[in-house]
């Protein structure tokens, strides 16, 4: 191979390795963190919000109707439960596949 072309590679490819391989680090930092998602749920959060939050009640249905709610910022499942009249354990049973370390916004979880 040429010197020419060897340092070309070496001046380009060298930082090319180094972004590749801080970028594999910090997906594999945030895999471990359990997806670093920032909301964590804590008793004390919950325990606040049941202070804060408004209970309205809804009419009696003779259906049960599927529903969805959409994740908005800040929500995390203890919140949610206290929206929806609900627990934290119902809202699990019916979304087996939802990481609640991991909610973000836009996404639906079945609350009844």
């Amino acid at each position: 191979m040429d010197p020419r072309r060897r340092r070309e590679l070496a001046h380009y490819g060298a930082p090319l390795a180094f972004l590749a391989a801080a970028t594999i680090a910090v997906l594999l930092i945030k895999a471990g963190l359990g997806g670093g998602s920032g909301n964590t749920t804590t008793a004390a959060e919950i325990s606040t919000a049941t202070t804060t939050v408004a209970r309205t009640t809804r009419p009696a249905t003779t259906t049960s109707a599927v529903r969805y709610y959409t994740i908005q910022s800040g929500d995390t499942l203890g919140s949610v439960a206290l929206k929806e009249n609900t627990s934290v354990d119902a809202l699990l049973r019916l979304n087996p596949g939802v990481d609640p370390q991991a909610l973000h916004v836009g996404q639906r979880i079945r609350v009844g």
